[in-house]
């Protein structure tokens, strides 16, 4: 905030003196950093020049210089990055709700490529690929330490193409699997209904998202019958998307008030964004469903529910990006920047990048065995955001609980398809889904403000 200063007209002639100064000194300070860039610049040529004429092969200087460029914004977070002409494309089409490749979300880990979530429906999750694989081998050639993009665009190709890709997962020898490339069409919600409880899962956030989610509401209205007990809300590995989507989507379950802030470097970046419209089902009690593979606009709409007190979360702590990126593109042949531009906060102020939604009942997926159960404490926490490299700090301090038994998971013996959704259909068909006797969340400080 600008101040504004009071002071007697006295003083002016010594206040005139005291900003002469400083102007001076911040304009020294500001050609400093300048000639410093400069000269970086300079060094970064020459050393592309002696690369260029002393390597033992010939290589290409564009690909060299993307890979630079790509490697600066890696170094600030995990969610920065170039996208070239054709990513860029590719991007743009990809939000549109259409785009064609296997259906997998994935980033970078320790120069491996990490799975988020496989997309329902899509080559990915048909072939069994799971949030937290790495995939090591595109037909063969290794992809270990390859920037991401350029394995993303290894793994897209003509629609019926086939690829092989390995896959390493814990405790599980590499293994291949072999996909066909198509044109994904994400069925981006899908319902049914659970004798007298609705079901809504929805998979990603596009454009496509709002509209779909109107027509399963009332399709969840026309199914149900005798009165709907409550609805389940699963977000489970939802890698998230836009957050204009996560905005409208929760505006469906409150009634107008605060959905999220977001806070950048700057005053002019702090924004509130407000539910656009009143809720479609304002009594029926909501259970959301979510788990490690649930991310960012997924995070903001758990996260918002849980805070107005809207709905009970059930499943196991979220993902934890609580940071918002902004796509800037360079001009016509340049492609574009995605640059994460500001954090995230929930309507009580809670900032959850690297901690996660913590659910208000912890349910398990599936029953630990003795093994993985001794091994718990033990294991570092393997896919979340604070284990990508370069994750933002949590300017709040919050951090993700350590990896320990779930409080409830599977009997022995159990035969369901799905332990996570009967308990939560148990919960509303109980009358319990309350969220006013869930734990309180207490509202955080705001954070402080971030200097250029």
């Amino acid at each position: 905030m600008r101040k504004w200063w009071l002071a007697p007209v006295i003083g002016a002639g010594l206040l005139a003196a005291t900003v002469g100064v400083s102007a001076f000194a911040v304009t020294t300070n500001q050609s400093a950093k300048k000639a410093e860039v400069f000269q970086q610049l300079d060094l970064f040529a020459d050393i592309l020049a002696k690369a260029q004429a002393n390597y033992v092969t010939e290589f290409e200087s564009t690909e060299a210089i993307e890979a630079a460029i790509n490697g600066m914004l890696a170094s600030l977070d995990p969610h920065s990055s170039y996208l070239d002409p054709d990513d860029f494309k590719d991007m743009q089409t990809q939000t549109s709700g259409e785009y064609g490749g296997l259906g997998i979300e994935v980033t970078a880990q320790d120069g491996f490529v990490k799975v988020v979530s496989p997309m329902d429906g899509t080559p990915a999750s048909r072939a069994g690929i799971k949030s937290g694989d790495f995939l090591t081998a595109i037909d063969g050639k290794s992809i270990v330490g390859l920037p991401l993009n350029d394995a993303v665009k290894q793994m897209r190709g003509a629609i019926g193409s086939a690829i092989n890709v390995t896959v390493v997962r814990e405790n599980v020898e590499p293994f291949d699997v072999s996909l066909t490339r198509e044109v994904i069409r994400p069925e981006v919600v899908k319902t049914k209904a659970i004798g007298d409880v609705g079901y809504l899962r929805i998979t990603t956030f596009n454009e496509q998202t709002v509209k779909a989610l109107d027509r399963g509401l009332e399709q969840v209205r026309k199914d149900v019958r005798g009165g709907l007990k409550g609805l389940v809300l699963d977000l489970r590995d939802n890698p998230g998307g836009l957050l204009e989507a996560s905005i409208e989507v929760t505006s469906r379950f409150v009634n107008g008030g605060e959905v999220v802030s977001t806070r950048g470097r700057r005053e002019s970046d702090q924004r509130r964004y407000n539910a656009v419209r009143a809720a479609r089902f304002p009594d029926v009690p909501v259970v959301v469903l979510v788990n490690g593979g649930s991310a960012s606009a997924a995070e903001i709409v758990a996260g918002a529910l849980q805070d107005r007190k809207r709905a009970v979360i059930m499943g196991t702590t979220s993902f934890g990006k609580g940071s918002v990126q902004t796509v800037l593109p360079l001009g016509p042949g340049k492609g574009a920047m995605r640059l994460t531009t500001s954090r995230y906060y929930t309507p009580a102020g809670r900032s959850i990048q690297g901690a996660g939604i913590e659910p208000d009942i912890e349910v398990a997926a599936v029953r630990l065995s003795d093994k993985d159960v001794a091994e718990l404490k033990t294991r570092a926490a393997r896919f979340s955001e604070s284990a990508l490299p370069n994750a933002l700090e949590n300017d709040q301090g919050a951090e993700r609980t350590p990896p320990h038994v779930p409080a409830d998971m599977p009997p022995e013996g159990y035969a369901g398809e799905d332990y996570q959704l009967d308990q939560a259909v148990a919960l509303l068909r109980a009358g319990k889904a309350n969220p006013a006797a869930a734990p309180a969340v207490a509202a955080a400080p705001a954070p402080a403000k971030a200097t250029p």
